[in-house]
């Protein structure tokens, strides 16, 4: 595959009313990802962190970049045998230790590179374009569900109280059953994965605006997560941003250079 040049920037913030950090989140080219750990639930966090560590190591053994959607699926199933093995050995409610999970992987296609976006849960990633913000993820959950059969209005949904329920996760449970979208490098230069604590306080038109307003991706992450937080803060917030800066030769990509160990890539640990 043809290298390519990747700016990327990310922020988490615990919020004003959680005592723990339930997010997680993976900057290691060519994976992205953002993990939510589902609120209320023993292990919440070591659900979120144990997805982006097994889907860290796409980024570290390597993967067949014409299979991603499978080395997503691999990754995802071994984080459940891994949340299997946690529950069993823990008491009370840990079998329901779940999370979401957005992730943007960098593949091979005959037309060139291109974005392999995949989602479990309520996690979204965005792309910012020219005529705007899309939301290229759609949410498992009940208000989206709601949306879909044209019972409620996106005004209503707003602030609808099941608007946290989802109806997908990653958990000991659940099986994987990601949704995956592709889409073409020149379509989405700049790219958003975020947790529900910034996709649900800040208005995608302040999303927007703060994206458009921050060339440089680490203030954008920063940014957004503040923004967040201004709104009220009531959940953990986490924001990644990347930009595809342009296609490069691949001698004159410095993997080194790109990728950090994986303790300091990840935004949680276990």
């Amino acid at each position: 595959m043809r290298a390519v040049e990747l700016h990327h920037g990310a922020a988490t913030d615990v919020g004003h009313v959680r005592t723990v950090n339930e997010d997680a989140f993976l900057v290691a080219p060519p994976v992205f990802v953002v993990a939510d750990g589902m609120g209320g639930h023993a292990g919440g966090d070591v659900a979120s962190a144990t997805a982006v560590q097994e889907l860290g190591r796409l980024a570290d053994a390597g993967f067949d970049s014409h299979s991603g959607a499978q080395a997503v699926v691999a990754a995802l199933v071994r984080c459940q045998a891994r949340l299997r093995e946690y529950a069993a050995m823990q008491p009370g409610d840990a079998q329901h230790a779940g999370t979401t999970a957005v992730v943007a992987l960098l593949v091979s296609d005959p037309e060139g590179p291109r974005w392999l976006l995949a989602n479990v849960g309520d996690s979204r990633v965005y792309r910012l374009g020219p005529h705007g913000l899309d939301q290229l993820s759609v949410d498992h959950s009940v208000v989206q569900e709601l949306l879909d059969t044209g019972r409620i209005t996106e005004q209503e949904a707003a602030g609808h109280p099941e608007r946290h329920v989802i109806t997908r996760a990653l958990s000991a449970l659940e099986a994987p059953e990601p949704d995956f979208f592709l889409v073409p490098l020149p379509a989405a230069e700049r790219l958003l994965l975020c947790s529900d604590g910034v996709s649900g306080m800040v208005p995608d038109a302040t999303i927007e605006h703060l994206l458009r307003e921050s060339p440089d991706p680490r203030d954008a992450a920063e940014r957004l997560v503040q923004a967040a937080l201004a709104a009220g803060g009531r959940d953990n917030a986490t924001a990644v941003v990347v930009d595809v800066v342009g296609l490069v030769k691949d001698d004159a990509y410095d993997s080194a250079r790109q990728r950090l160990s994986l303790v300091t890539k990840l935004g949680a640990l276990p």
